[in-house]
């Protein structure tokens, strides 16, 4: 048997997460909502908050699992990208956690381990993997990726934004109709009760298959601006129906170029993956395009959406069957491609 300790601390969730021959035992998030203040992660803080976290969580974890920590196989944890500081403390409790269990130790690479969350196993019956090849569609607050999938370690970045994120999007349009932080969740929520063609927001028109979401913020902001020089109570009678259409624009965009690149590839197994993955509108419109297409969409768990350790583990469950353990004198590292 193979069991895996995942950590994952690349932003501010504290997680960590056990899986063993690929099915998964537990997963526990600790959230950090000390940042809803102020509109935003603030890194100083997020470190701070996950030293105080991550024993815990790790100890959670285990005794969730039903098991002890001397029937670890190894422990992988997130080696970037992400916040420096709050990699710096997943990296240095998983170096002093493999030291003291003489376990080896697997770096992750996070964007790897969202698209290979496809590949947690809720039971040893569980057959909802996808087959390789097969495209992801990796939309988070900080990236927006075309991913095509060839194995568990060969991936190929076919399309990316060239500049601001999906989930960015979505979060700095909330923070303009005042609805706080995170936004996305928010917009997804009032989405549900507006008209998503009551109002029409411009769309980028960028080569191939990569994408832009900058023009649509600015879009965005003008529109509201010159509305609210006519109405001050404009946003407040608009909400859902702002919402809704915000939420289309950003779909449409994605599904676009998603729908070109599996065209041209001719590719029919389709996936989707990181925090936006949680968006009920992406999630109807993959369903859609499965019924119009005939694709085989796969469309992770709520759990396995935003950052968690479970996706952690069962990256390095594969890097150990192939023995791509690190050395304990592994930096993390803020920026990296996937």
């Amino acid at each position: 048997m193979v069991t895996i300790l995942g950590i994952e601390s690349s932003c501010d969730d504290t997680s960590a997460a056990v899986i063993r021959d690929g099915v998964i035992l537990s997963n526990v998030i600790a959230s950090q909502a000390v940042h809803e203040r102020y509109g935003g992660v603030v890194p100083e803080l997020a470190s701070r908050a996950h030293q105080q976290n991550i024993i815990p969580v790790v100890h959670d974890a285990l005794k969730q699992a039903g098991i002890t920590k001397k029937e670890l196989s190894a422990v992988a944890f997130t080696r970037g990208p992400g916040l420096l500081g709050s990699l710096l403390v997943g990296t240095s409790f998983a170096k002093g956690f493999s030291s003291a269990l003489n376990i080896p130790m697997i770096e992750i690479n996070h964007l790897q381990a969202h698209v290979l969350a496809h590949f947690i196993k809720e039971d040893e019956n569980d057959t909802g993997q996808p087959g390789f090849p097969f495209l992801c569609l990796l939309v988070s607050g900080g990236n927006s990726q075309i991913i095509l999938v060839k194995s568990y370690d060969d991936m190929e970045i076919v399309g990316q934004t060239i500049d601001d994120a999906a989930g960015e999007a979505f979060d700095k349009c909330a923070k303009v109709m005042g609805l706080g932080y995170p936004g996305g969740p928010v917009v997804d929520r009032l989405a549900k009760q507006g008209d998503p063609g009551r109002f029409t927001f411009s769309k980028p028109h960028i080569a191939g298959y990569d994408y832009s979401f900058s023009g649509l913020k600015t879009s965005f902001l003008y529109f509201l601006r010159d509305e609210l020089r006519k109405d001050a109570g404009f946003i407040e009678k608009n909400r859902e129906d702002l919402c809704a259409s915000l939420q289309k624009t950003i779909i449409d965009i994605l599904m676009d170029k998603l729908y070109r690149a599996a065209k041209d590839l001719k590719i029919k197994e389709v996936a989707v993956a990181g925090g936006v993955s949680a968006n009920s509108g992406l999630r109807n419109a993959f369903e859609e395009y499965s019924r119009r297409y005939g694709w085989k969409i796969h469309i992770p768990k709520f759990a396995y959406t935003t950052d968690n350790a479970a996706m952690v583990a069962i990256s390095g469950y594969y890097k150990y069957l192939d023995s791509q353990f690190c050395s304990p004198d592994v930096v993390p590292y803020a920026r990296v491609s996937i």
